[in-house]
């Protein structure tokens, strides 16, 4: 690393070399304004270049696994969601640190890290292969760190970058199960004397996610206009619960109740009311809480769930597909799709077309029947009327 003083009419610039880009053979400098004294721009490089001395003997040996876990994601907690760190954080420490963790960050090339990817998806020493949609995430984590240690000068490039990864488009999606309406009577009549059947009527009556569903308080309803704010979401991180904003800003919405449903969750409110004074003398602020009376435990709940699908007899389903299910039946009958992703708090009515995709062709070809009795042949209602054609 050299530097070196120049001048551009009455400035003085330090400017240190950085030698040549290994990607594009260009020489790379950077330029750093001195004022207009040739003393203090000499010794403004002199600081540089011992700064990124001082840089380059710790990058020497830094090691790719110390950089992930001391530095990266440290700095991502405070902007990802806290499941999202969570995923992270576990990809991390159970895929890339046992294969590139010992590497120097420096030294990490993209074969080493195609190798990786290979393995994952291929393993050969009789462990699990891991779904394409995993390793894309794998190459998420580590171009995202290489990107952030080639800005701040830790490495000269991103070896990621040049890496042949699975693409997202490549990668099928995950098809929607719903439960046909007898399928969801028959679950619905079986969990009718759980402690928890409001929430899974609930969950079926709005299509709510786990998260938003659990994070319920009872401030949230609105008695007189049959409507439920979903503002929250209590999500699992570890096994501890953490209480969090809403993924998105349409997540965060109000969704209207029939009758029915608002009769269930009065009759529920009143039960709860009374069950709290006659044990700990408060009432809860969960809507659906536990025995303790904070909220339910997610995993707890898609237990329970588990446990009624296989009492009813229905079809294997998790407790997301209440969420499919909801959303399938009402497309069916004809509701607009643009109605449905509001009341599921999708971010775009397109995206809740191409996850239902499957419920379209049943609609077309009713569209395709109604418009064939709009056009088939008879005397025009108008002229009928008269008698007399125009």
């Amino acid at each position: 690393m050299k530097g070196y003083t120049a001048r551009k009419g009455n400035r003085w610039y330090a400017v240190i070399y950085h030698g040549l880009d290994p990607i594009t053979g260009r020489e790379q400098r950077s330029w750093h304004a001195a004022g207009n004294n040739q003393a203090n721009a000499e010794a403004l490089a002199r600081k540089l270049v011992a700064e990124i001395h001082g840089r380059d003997d710790e990058g020497r040996s830094l090691t790719f696994g110390a950089y992930l876990n001391e530095r990266w994601l440290p700095s991502k907690q405070v902007e990802l969601r806290p499941t999202t760190f969570a995923g992270y954080r576990r990809n991390v420490e159970l895929h890339i640190v046992p294969m590139l963790g010992a590497v120097k960050i420096r030294r990490l090339t993209s074969d080493q890290i195609e190798r990786l990817y290979e393995a994952k998806l291929r393993p050969t020493d009789g462990t699990r292969p891991l779904s394409a949609k995993t390793v894309l995430e794998l190459h998420t984590i580590i171009r995202g760190a290489l990107g952030d240690a080639l800005r701040k000068r830790i490495v000269n490039r991103n070896a990621a970058t040049a890496v042949s990864a699975p693409k997202l488009r490549n990668i099928p999606p995950v098809e929607p199960r719903a439960w046909t309406e007898d399928q969801l009577r028959t679950f619905l009549r079986c969990a009718a004397g759980h402690r928890l059947y409001p929430a899974f009527w609930l969950s079926a009556a709005t299509g709510m996610r786990r998260s938003e569903l659990l994070g319920l308080k009872w401030a949230d309803m609105d008695w007189k206009r049959s409507t439920v704010s979903v503002n929250r979401g209590l999500v699992c991180v570890g096994y501890e619960l953490t209480e969090t904003r809403c993924k998105t800003r349409t997540s965060r919405r109000l969704v209207e109740l029939d009758s029915t449903t608002l009769e269930l969750l009065r009759t529920w409110h009143a039960w709860r009311q009374a069950s709290d004074a006659s044990t700990t003398g408060v009432d809860s602020v969960w809507m659906f809480p536990g025995d303790d009376g904070g909220p339910t435990h997610p995993h707890a709940f898609s237990q329970a769930f588990d446990r009624l699908v296989i009492r009813s007899g229905n079809p294997t389903a998790r407790l997301h597909d209440l969420r499919h299910t909801h959303a399938t039946l009402l497309i069916k009958q004809g509701i607009p799709v643009k109605v449905v992703s509001e009341r599921l708090g999708h971010a775009r009515a397109s995206f809740t077309m191409d996850t239902y995709q499957a419920v379209m062709p049943g609609m077309q070809a009713d569209a395709a029947t109604t418009y064939e009795q709009i056009m088939k042949p008879g005397p025009n209602p108008q002229h009928a009327s008269t008698g007399r054609s125009r």
